[in-house]
């Protein structure tokens, strides 16, 4: 199965669940960090869900899914118990053409949830198609274990110095190799980092071009 690897923005956009039991709940989970608005339909929940709602963290309709439910939305989690249901709800998103995950139902998704690894901005997506998530999971555990927890900290202040550089040099090779070889280096946040003064001692050597002046 061919799958194209792509990290979606759903800031503010319409996401429904389908179900508000075990298999729903890691999924509003994954679209409320990815700040989705979330619209949740179930005749029960379970309590965690209700609290989210409670909150206002999510729009929750206590009642069976009904077609046309979906109309309006980006993407849609069919995760009832009833596959039935699931297959009825991925029907709809067929005809509607809205992005639908059935859970544990690989024939019924468009998409799949990987399993993740996360340190602040940087995430390592795990997929196997739907065909083992116990696979994806355990090589999830073995990445969470090796990568140092700080990691997203290096990360914010290697893109903050990254910034730094793009102004101040040309799209060139040599500014290409500035920032691999950054990539490779102790970046912290404080001006006097080494890796700062180095970037800024090579812009000096790799300076933008001066602006054409007006005639």
């Amino acid at each position: 199965m061919d799958l194209f690897p792509i990290f979606l923005k759903l800031s503010a956009r319409p996401c429904i669940v389908i179900g508000a039991g075990n298999l729903a709940e890691s999924k509003i989970e994954s679209l409320r960090a990815a700040n989705a608005h979330v619209t949740v339909i179930a005749p029960n929940a379970r309590e965690r869900i209700l609290a989210m709602a409670e909150a206002g963290e999510i729009h929750y309709h206590p009642r069976e899914y009904a077609q046309g439910d979906l109309a309006g939305n980006f993407l849609v989690v069919a995760a009832t118990d009833n596959p039935a249901v699931n297959r009825a709800v991925f029907a709809e998103a067929e005809q509607s053409n809205i992005l639908c995950n059935a859970v544990d139902d690989p024939p019924f998704c468009d998409f799949y949830f990987p399993s993740v690894v996360r340190r602040g901005d940087l995430q390592i997506a795990i997929s196997t198609a739907g065909a083992s998530p116990a696979l994806a999971q355990r090589l999830r555990k073995e990445l969470n274990a090796q990568l140092p927890l700080d990691l997203g900290d290096w990360l914010n202040d290697l893109g903050n110095l990254r910034r730094e550089v793009v102004q101040a040099e040309p799209l060139n090779e040599e500014r290409r190799l500035l920032l691999h070889q950054l990539a490779q280096r102790d970046v912290c946040g404080f001006d006097g980092c080494p890796s700062r003064q180095m970037a800024r001692a090579h812009a000096r050597t790799n300076p933008m071009p001066a602006e054409p002046e007006l005639s």
